[in-house]
């Protein structure tokens, strides 16, 4: 097959007999606007990761507080990572923790109801009738989805929308109608692709590489590439190569129904590693969904409050059963440390995500993909179900102006922490330190993505301290 350059763009496929796969971003194929290296054309992409439950709290005199205390000890430049959090000392550079931040209208909602607000800042009661509003990433998808395949990329590991005040999604739509999330990485996969007849489905579903289809039209292709395009053009296709060995490993893991009798006693033959695969095979797909311009705008929860549902076993990454009963169990020896250990794990996840989109270079102008990508990692509880003081990341975006490296402690010298031993739990107590509205930090964030938007939810203003 010939190929004119001037006739590719980012919707152009690889193609095999009833099969297309997305090409990624190549110089070689971009548009002559798109290519002059000024940093103001390369697309400006979005990804919100979420996981429940809060995270590791102890008090200042516990002996568990220099160790496994979620956020790290200093504040400003001058900070260091704990045993939790130490995963992030080779992108501290590229990121900021923010501490002391959370939604007014969450702070006194019981934190299993967390999701539904995360990315919205709705007033969302624990009874009465259910409205939610707009979330961040469909805000920004309104914006920019019509440049791409998908308007947006909306994952989590349990999939659909759950019920009102237990999200399983993250995503919102302008009426704040729930966007159902897609929990499998193999049909996730298998949207890279354009199967336009039934022998193309048949082979895909007997394991048969999709690759193995259009070497033929990737050859052509490779020959009139550039030799900085040719290496990304490999770099690519080995990438989607072993993306589809993992989806297959992981859709195992996913496809387990639950115990339905006691979900305490997990199937004995979930190996430690099946968890860990499914989470970074779904991380996975939002760089390759990246890489292709599929799309600029993803959300991945982890995992759903409560403890119900399959995300609940991810803890077997890590040796332990249930993810939730962790928080729970800071009251017994050991207790901050086993949650910290669990904690860690996501962190390890995310920085491996970070880390692979900071190592491929941005082929529509300058840096890397992770200086054009911003990505906001966390969760909408701290302390055990307290709604308040969400530990929060935001990487990425430097040539969007993020300034990082530092740790934005706005929390106070003495958070709210320690384990629960009975009586009124931390979110039913009266506030006596009032967080930073987050909504700032997601008018920031939209007006770097390159919005014209000056307010989030009905509030006004943004937050410069996160810029250079």
């Amino acid at each position: 097959m010939a190929f004119n350059l001037n006739q590719l763009d980012r919707r152009r496929f690889l193609r095999g007999s009833g099969a297309a796969l997305a090409l990624p971003l190549l110089g070689s194929t971009l548009p002559i606007a798109a290519a002059n290296h000024d940093g103001q054309k390369c697309p400006r992409r979005l990804a919100c990761i979420y996981y429940p439950d809060g995270v590791p709290m102890p008090l200042r005199e516990d002996a568990a507080y220099q160790d496994w205390s979620w956020f790290p000890h200093g504040a400003g430049t001058e900070f260091t990572f704990t045993n939790c959090t130490d995963v992030f000392e080779p992108l501290r550079h590229d990121m900021t923790v923010l501490s002391g931040f959370s939604h007014p209208e969450a702070r006194k909602v019981h934190g299993h109801r967390n999701a539904d607000q995360f990315l919205t800042a709705a007033r969302i009661r624990r009874e009465g009738p259910y409205k939610n509003s707009i979330s961040l990433d469909q805000v920004y998808a309104e914006h920019v989805g019509d440049q791409t395949r998908f308007s947006s990329l909306v994952m989590s590991t349990d999939g659909g929308i759950g019920t009102p005040r237990a999200a399983q999604t993250l995503s919102f739509s302008r009426t704040g109608r729930a966007i159902p999330a897609e929990q499998s990485p193999k049909r996730i996969f298998d949207m890279l692709f354009v199967k336009s007849d039934a022998d193309a489905a048949r082979r895909l579903a007997k394991n048969e590489s999709a690759l193995d289809e259009m070497l033929e039209d990737a050859n052509d292709l490779r020959r009139i590439l550039s030799p900085a395009d040719k290496l990304r053009f490999d770099e690519y296709l080995d990438s989607v190569r072993e993306a589809e060995i993992h989806v297959q490993k992981a859709k195992d893991w996913v496809n387990r129904p639950l115990p339905t009798v006691d979900r305490a006693k997990i199937e004995a033959d979930i190996s430690p590693e099946s968890p860990r695969l499914y989470v970074q095979t779904m991380l996975d797909m939002i760089y390759l969904a990246f890489k292709t311009d599929s799309t600029r705008v993803a959300t991945y929860q982890i995992g759903r409050e409560n403890g119900a549902g399959v995300s609940d076993r991810l803890a077997r990454a890590v040796g332990f059963n249930l993810a939730h009963q962790l928080t729970h169990d800071t009251k017994n020896p050991g207790g901050w440390e086993n949650l910290g250990k669990y904690c860690r794990f996501l962190n390890e996840e995310f920085a491996r995500f970070a880390t692979r989109l900071k190592e491929t270079p941005e082929p529509a102008g300058t840096g890397s993909m992770l200086d054009n990508s911003l990505l906001l990692f966390g969760s909408a509880s701290s302390a055990f179900h307290l709604s308040r003081n969400y530990p929060l990341v935001l990487a990425g975006g430097q040539n969007m102006g993020f300034k990082h490296g530092r740790y934005l402690n706005y929390a106070g010298a003495n958070p709210i922490g320690g384990a629960w031993r009975g009586g009124p739990e931390p979110y039913q107590k009266e506030i006596t330190h009032d967080d930073q509205p987050l909504t700032p930090v997601f008018v920031t964030m939209l007006q770097q993505l390159g919005m014209e938007t000056d307010s989030f939810a009905g509030v006004t203003g943004n937050f410069p301290e996160l810029l250079s």
